[in-house]
Order: structure tokens, then sequence, then C-alpha cells
């Protein structure tokens, strides 16, 4: 039987992060938690990562600028809340095999 319409998930924070996320286990006292949910860290390779206060430490987006991750970090989390990130996504390649073999 072959499918004719494909289920689309809506795109969750756990989803978005997937499954080997990288957690950052040194969060400085000092640092400044923009809009209450991520502060952005420069890494040894030049990049800025943001890192989410909910769950606490989660390494979410990375990027060449301070304020690219700053500005997509911010609309990321709006779309997640807002639950329209899937407007803006699609999957090309997935690992699970949905129909029976």
């Amino acid at each position: 039987m072959e499918k004719t319409m494909t289920e689309q998930k809506k795109p969750t924070l756990a989803s978005t992060l997937g499954p080997n996320n990288t957690i950052e286990k040194n969060i400085p006292d000092n640092v400044v938690w923009i809009d209450d949910a991520f502060y952005v860290k420069k890494s040894i390779f030049g990049l800025f990562t943001s890192i989410l206060k909910e769950p606490l430490g989660a390494h979410f987006l990375t990027g060449a600028t301070e304020g690219g991750i700053i500005e997509m970090s911010r609309w990321h989390l709006q779309c997640l809340q807002d639950g329209t990130l899937q407007n803006y996504t699609t999957v090309i390649n997935s690992d699970i095999v949905s129909e029976k073999l």
C-alpha cells in the first residue's frame, strides 16, 4: 500500500536539540541571560553558541556572529512557543522506518 500523504510532526525543543545534545557543564555565575532563556558563548574556534537556561546548559544554535546567534535563537524559540516552526522546516531524510518491511 502506497502512502499518499506524509505525516508532519510538530517540532519540539527535544527534537530540535536531538538525541545527543551537548550540555555545558561550567556555566559562569556572572553570565548574562538573554530574554531569561539563553546566553551566548564564544568557542575556541571563534564560533558562537547559544546555551539554554531550560534545559540548563543545553547547546542550542551555533553560528559565525554573536548577533546572528542571538537573533536566530530568539526566532527559533519564538517559533517553538507559537507552534509555527514546522512552517519553516522540512525533514529531508529520516532514520525512522514508518512502514512494515
